[in-house]
């Protein structure tokens, strides 16, 4: 079977569920949990709040297609577009690496974000991606190196976190981790 494209990919009909596809393979992506949304609510607010005050450029969140290639198109949970990459904006999504993704652990699948993922992100050119885990109440950078992602940074539990592409902003974690809750 030949790889899949962009075309196949927004020609699927709506049926609620969200997809990626991943070098021509579609790929369905789980509903999330409480504590991933939780995490990723609290962020992008922190997030959106300072893009906004200092004029920086675009925080938005999933469901937004991030088409990587003709093969490649993404639906990371948090996309940061600086203003120098605002021409990549389409009406169907972004086509190109953004300057940031953040993506939060599911506990179905981490290795979904922190391998094939961060190499698919790598690989395609975005220069930072980080990634929260809401179990462990991690929050971890990468930047790009010569030949992959190396770690910048990563904060726990009750930390006040600084990443790269904003050093001048200081995310006080405690704020963004869900309360525990039963199964």
């Amino acid at each position: 079977m030949s790889p899949l494209t962009y075309a196949d990919y927004a020609a699927l009909p709506d049926d609620g569920h969200r997809y990626e596809l991943i070098d021509g393979e579609l790929v369905m992506t789980p509903a999330p949990g409480y504590a991933h949304q939780f995490v990723l609510a609290r962020l992008f607010s922190i997030l959106e709040n300072h893009v906004r005050d200092k004029n920086l450029g675009d925080i938005l969140y999933a469901p937004l297609d991030v088409i990587l290639s003709d093969t490649t198109t993404v639906q990371p949970d948090i996309v940061f577009l600086a203003n120098d990459r605002k021409n990549q904006a389409r009406r169907r999504g972004i086509e190109g690496p953004p300057t940031l993704v953040v993506e939060a652990l599911s506990p179905s699948r981490p290795g979904h974000d922190l391998e094939l993922k961060r190499e698919l992100y790598f690989r395609h050119g975005v220069p930072h991606y980080w990634i929260a885990d809401p179990e462990r109440r991690t929050l971890g950078g990468l930047v790009s190196g010569a030949d992959e992602y190396v770690d910048d940074a990563t904060f726990s539990a009750d930390d006040a976190a600084a990443l790269r592409p904003f050093p001048d902003l200081v995310i006080p974690l405690a704020r963004i981790w869900s309360p525990e809750l039963p199964d």
